[in-house]
């Protein structure tokens, strides 16, 4: 063959009897050439794939595949017919590509399909019905990608999610009960978008969350409503929002919390009973809690806090942090030391978990 008719030639044009997707990935990795293999391990239950560049990708996947991950590989797009062959997949890595779109029919091929992890695409959306088939998905992670709008009959089907992962997306609103039909749903993240409210009805249904991550949004308001169907909290994470007010009975019922963090925030006084159901006397909160960095005003508005933070100050996270804005004679203070000084007792102060 002449180097000419070499160079006219096209990946495509050598390996005919390859899929469509695999011709794509081949297309695509031959920008930088490369003899070495995608790893494969071999087991008795299964193999593993796992395909980095400058890896090129294989001819073709093995019948038997449980794990699969073909990565960093910048693929825009791939054909619906690209897990034909792998119906036994239990876990499929697409991270740190720049899909765009998947068809709806993607996710057909592979009902025992466990893990989905999309992390960093490109994604705006996703096809109503790709998860039709996925009744054993029990983890999706969507993270950094370019979401706005999120749709509830996108995620219709995952009977058996448990954790769901939207963080680092362009999230701005959300949909009226849209885990309204999840019965699994342990960890939800949404942390990282840019979020101002959230429905009432968000936490409604019969999931029983263990871990709510609504951390690095615009949140700016806590509403009585939003926490109290999900009495199991144990982790909420609400750090680095915009957060001005929280409703008095906001966190009614939450006797299984073990971790606060309501740092960096606009916090400058809270209701009186907010604390009630959280921490000491009832039970220690194992994991402490941040409330550090907001602009307290530290007045006998927050006596209630005053007396919240003695009997807890044991667990709590950053006391040099957690400083008065207000008023002048008091700016720069710490707050439980002031706390203490306004109850007029001075108990043990127990080390901090972080000083």
């Amino acid at each position: 063959m002449s180097r000419s008719t070499e160079q006219d030639q096209s990946p495509g044009d050598l390996v005919p009897h390859l899929s469509s997707a695999l011709r794509l990935m081949l297309l695509l990795a031959a920008v930088t050439p490369s003899l070495k293999a995608c790893l494969v391990r071999h087991s008795v239950n299964g193999n593993s794939v796992a395909c980095h560049p400058p890896a090129q990708p294989p001819s073709h996947f093995p019948a038997d595949t449980l794990y699969l991950a073909v990565e960093f590989f910048n693929l825009t797009q791939l054909p619906a017919d690209t897990l034909q062959n792998v119906s036994h997949l239990q876990e499929l890595h697409l991270s740190s590509n720049r899909l765009e779109m998947l068809a709806a029919e993607f996710l057909l091929p592979v009902p025992q399909l466990q893990v989905l992890d999309l992390t960093g695409n490109a994604l705006a959306g996703l096809p109503p019905g790709l998860f039709r088939a996925s009744r054993a998905l029990h983890t999706l992670v969507l993270k950094g990608n370019r979401l706005r709008d999120l749709k509830a009959e996108w995620l219709s089907g995952l009977k058996a999610l448990a954790y769901l992962d939207l963080s680092g997306n362009r999230l701005w609103t959300l949909p009226p009960r849209l885990l309204a039909n999840f019965t699994a749903l342990l960890i939800l993240d949404l942390s990282d978008n840019q979020l101002e409210s959230l429905p009432d009805d968000l936490l409604q249904g019969p999931l029983r969350l263990d871990r709510l991550h609504l951390e690095g949004n615009r949140l700016r308001t806590l509403d009585k409503e939003l926490l109290a169907p999900q009495p199991g909290l144990r982790y909420l994470f609400m750090q680095n929002n915009s957060l001005a007010t929280v409703a008095a009975g906001a966190f009614e019922g939450l006797r299984e919390l073990d971790m606060l963090d309501l740092s960096d925030n606009s916090l400058s006084s809270v209701p009186a009973g907010l604390w009630a159901s959280l921490g000491q006397p009832a039970r220690a909160m194992k994991e402490g809690f941040d409330i550090s960095r907001n602009p307290w005003v530290c007045d006998k508005n927050l006596d209630d806090l005053y007396h919240w933070l003695l009997a807890n100050n044991d667990t709590m996270f950053s006391r040099k942090e957690t400083l008065c804005a207000g008023p002048e004679a008091l700016k720069g203070r710490l707050l439980l030391e002031v706390a203490r000084g306004q109850m007029g007792r001075t108990p043990h102060l127990a080390k901090s978990p972080i000083f």
